[in-house]
């Protein structure tokens, strides 16, 4: 790649920012650092012929354990030097773009605890923990009919574009980035003596429909919340309800 420009970013808006004003001399934009990098670089680039590639350097690393991209130098400069990409689907919640995992609830509150410590795995199983005991279910119900059944209160509620949140947590084992739906995920509040279990199972890509959990795969889907507490792609975000989330089918080049 001839003279590559790059941007320490201090900022969402300096990315954007340096993106839009390099957008016509870059074709292969790479993002290094976790979800919510990924996340604010994709956003500039969806839809357009521009490709994104990622280089892992965030605490979970879930978008990018996805999609194949690992901390070998040389093997993502061979990468962009092919210029091979495929087509995968992003989501929005309220218009808002995700491209991994968002949610509400439970992990919207960790991520908003979680932000107020020093990043890493360990700091976050604790700052779960401690949410755990306190944390009171959200009320959650769907518009559409067909859903209604779903109605009530639930620990946390997942969209997953992909299979993890990340660290290889498996929240939607079966989920698919190029299929045109997301999964969501409704997790009612387990005893804690079931959460190794669960844990484990979610480690183990084998968390499946059960009576604490439930999988819809839908193209879009509209619901009432009774919390604004989010995080989009591990970034805490305030969201109101109604709340609707629908795909954006093949909107993102990514580099393979």
């Amino acid at each position: 790649m001839e003279n590559p420009l790059y941007y320490i970013s201090d900022s969402i808006e300096g990315t954007r920012d340096f993106i839009d004003e390099n957008f016509h001399n870059i074709d292969v934009f790479v993002a290094v650092g976790g979800d919510g990098t990924i996340s604010t670089v994709a956003q500039k680039i969806l839809n357009t012929e521009k490709i994104l590639a990622i280089f892992p350097a965030g605490s979970g690393n879930g978008f990018s354990n996805e999609t194949h991209f690992s901390k070998n130098i040389d093997e993502l400069l061979h990468k962009i030097a092919l210029r091979n990409y495929k087509f995968i689907d992003t989501f929005t919640v309220n218009g808002q773009i995700s491209i991994n995992v968002s949610g509400t609830g439970f992990d919207g509150k960790v991520v908003k605890e979680f932000e107020k410590t020093t990043r890493g795995f360990l700091n976050y199983i604790e700052v779960s923990l401690k949410t755990f005991w306190n944390y009171k279910p959200i009320q959650v119900n769907f518009t559409d009919g067909n859903f209604k059944e779903f109605n009530g209160k639930y620990l946390m509620l997942n969209i997953a574009n992909t299979r993890q949140f990340g660290n290889n947590a498996y929240i939607a084992p079966h989920a698919s980035k190029s299929d045109g739906l997301v999964e969501v995920v409704l997790v009612k509040k387990f005893p804690f003596f079931y959460s190794p279990l669960f844990a484990y199972m979610m480690f183990t890509k084998s968390l499946k429909n059960n009576e604490y959990i439930r999988y819809l795969s839908v193209p879009e889907i509209e619901f009432m919340v009774s919390t604004t507490n989010w995080h989009l792609d591990g970034e805490f975000k305030k969201i109101e309800s109604p709340v609707k989330v629908k795909v954006v089918p093949k909107s993102l080049r990514i580099l393979q």
